[in-house]
């Protein structure tokens, strides 16, 4: 399973995430490729998160061509690519 061209995956995560840590290594097993965006490195990155999360920097966020999912689990983003 990877990534539909029209259905580009991007985690939004910060150093130190746990649950990033942990979504990383359950993508990696379900072979689903993405793009890694740093909150803590890039503003515009830190202010989406905060308009789909309630106005917190919740991390992992995850998008999914347009669909935004916040702390997902790897089953969330696999059924958003299908």
């Amino acid at each position: 399973m990877g990534d539909i061209p029209d259905k580009r995956v991007t985690v939004y995560w910060r150093p130190g995430c746990m649950f990033c840590a942990g979504l990383f290594h359950s993508m990696a097993s379900a072979g689903i490729t993405h793009e890694r965006l740093n909150i803590w490195e890039d503003p515009e990155a830190a202010a989406f998160v905060r308009s789909v999360a309630g106005g917190n920097e919740t991390v992992p966020t995850v998008t999914v061509g347009d669909e935004a999912l916040v702390n997902p689990t790897v089953q969330q983003v696999a059924a958003a690519l299908n």
